[in-house]
């Protein structure tokens, strides 16, 4: 198990009020009127929730081309990505609480065909944190089609370097999570998330591969390959391509569905009396779960701090967490205050040609402050330094010599073993911090495989110099291990 990072929550003490911030509502809706009207989205809905109370927002058009139809709180969306979140994540976890998964366990338990070139290095953590280094999906050439080719070209998948050497963001992971579910529980994986998440939440206009009397209620997205206009069929050309129905993307989902969702996680897996998941799973899922080496803070399936945290805005804090999906949509849940909010668009309609990248930050950003009780500070002026929001439970010895002003190296000349996991709490790195500090002198650099910032793929590692520092850097399986005394 890789430790739980305490995080600090920016929440000032939330008093009981009965209602949201009626200047913050009038902003959230000016932006989202705004957007609107410059037609990037044609049209969307806004559920904001808190502590039981909410606020919905509907404006625009869900479709265009053929004709305009009006948005409706009802409409439902081809929410591409956030079926990894949730379809596959509680699908997975509950397998766990069953005792029939261990996320700990190498994928190749699950799929044995999963080996082989450092495959069989990857867990089922991996997969949901996108630390398996795998490629981030299916090429689509050359050309193939069908479940089972699909799954035979995730596994075949070769990862571009050992686990958790870097996060990257692959629907090959959500895929070969799609199918564990289904081997371990002999069930498709639609079939299993309908009947242990979708049914037991009434989620009843949620589901993969919506029914023709479903149509009329779908925002289409774009045309495809042949031109026709995508309604009711999944986006996503690789699901597409495996009949829509896979552990990355094709859920088919409404706001109100979505927000019953959420509030089950907010109740720790449980709502409205019926249990979906344990409450320890939940929380295990929201924390962080990626390795302290690797930049990107996920949870189990989750996003709380990357590239793609962009729904959290500048208000809800670290310690919040969601997801996006390609077509325009998204959830952002932050815990502390018992709040979520979601976006749902298609931005795809009808051209392909939209982006709500930036208006995802601003809707997140107007939501918060909708919220009484919130401090309003910016999250970013508030914490310049990523580390210093966390707090660690135990330090590393750099961390130790580094707050005491290095004063037991003083005046000595260091050699220092090391390699890219040589880091701090605050994600530094030990080369540069003893480098830079005032009376060492660091001297030399011994590299151990992969060389001392851990770039290198090869076995056998020659004496260099560090690109960044200019200290020699001897390799540990070299003929000269150590630099001539002067």
């Amino acid at each position: 198990m890789y430790p739980m990072l305490c995080l600090f929550l920016l929440v000032t003490s939330l008093a009981a009020q009965s209602a949201f911030d009626s200047s913050g509502l009038k902003n959230l809706d000016a932006v989202v009127e705004k957007a609107v009207a410059q037609k990037n989205p044609a049209g969307a809905v806004v559920w904001l929730e808190h502590r039981g109370q909410t606020h919905t927002l509907v404006k625009g058009a869900r479709e265009l081309v053929p004709v305009r139809e009006e948005m409706t709180a009802d409409t439902i969306f081809d929410v591409a990505s956030l079926t990894k979140v949730i379809a596959t994540t509680p699908s997975i976890m509950i397998l766990v609480d069953q005792g029939k998964v261990d996320i700990e366990a190498p994928v190749s338990r699950y799929l044995p065909e999963f080996v082989g070139e450092g495959r069989e290095l990857i867990k089922v953590r991996h997969l949901l944190t996108h630390t398996s280094c795998l490629k981030p999906g299916i090429p689509k050439e050359p050309t193939w089609t069908g479940y089972k080719e699909g799954i035979r070209r995730a596994t075949s998948s070769i990862p571009d370097a050992p686990p958790e050497s870097f996060f990257r963001y692959s629907d090959i992971n959500f895929i070969l999570l799609g199918e564990v579910v289904q081997r371990v529980s002999k069930m498709k994986l639609d079939v299993f998330a309908a009947d242990h998440v979708f049914k037991p939440l009434k989620m009843t206009s949620t589901r993969y591969v919506p029914p023709a009397d479903w149509r009329a209620r779908i925002a289409p997205t774009e045309r495809d390959e042949l031109g026709q206009m995508l309604n009711g069929v999944v986006h996503d050309p690789t699901s597409r391509r495996m009949g829509g129905v896979t552990g990355h993307a094709g859920l088919f989902t409404t706001a109100a569905d979505l927000a019953r969702y959420a509030r089950m996680i907010l109740g720790g897996g449980q709502l409205d009396g019926v249990r979906v998941l344990k409450a320890e799973t939940v929380q295990q899922m929201q924390g962080v779960q990626t390795a302290a080496t690797v930049y990107e803070r996920r949870g189990l399936g989750w996003d709380i701090d990357s590239l793609y945290s962009r729904p959290r805005g500048e208000v809800f804090p670290i310690g919040s967490f969601g997801h996006t999906g390609f077509t325009g949509t998204s959830l952002w849940i932050e815990p502390a205050s018992q709040s979520f909010v979601i976006f749902l668009s298609s931005r795809l309609h009808p051209d392909g040609g939209g982006s709500v990248r930036d208006l995802y930050e601003l809707v997140g950003t107007a939501a918060a402050k909708c919220i009484p009780g919130f401090d309003f500070k910016s999250v970013k002026d508030a914490l310049p330094k990523r580390a210093e929001r966390e707090v660690p439970t135990v330090l590393n010895g750099i961390d130790v010599l580094q707050l005491d002003g290095f004063s037991a190296l003083k005046g000595l000349r260091v050699g220092l073993i090391t390699n890219h996991t040589g880091i701090n709490a605050r994600r530094e790195s030990t080369i540069d911090l003893l480098h830079e500090a005032k009376d060492v002198k660091l001297q030399a650099l011994f590299s151990p495989e992969h060389g001392i910032r851990g770039e290198l793929d090869q076995e056998k590692i020659t004496d260099s110099k560090d690109k960044k520092t200019g200290l020699p850097v001897f390799s540990l399986y070299g003929e000269n291990r150590a630099p001539k005394a002067e």
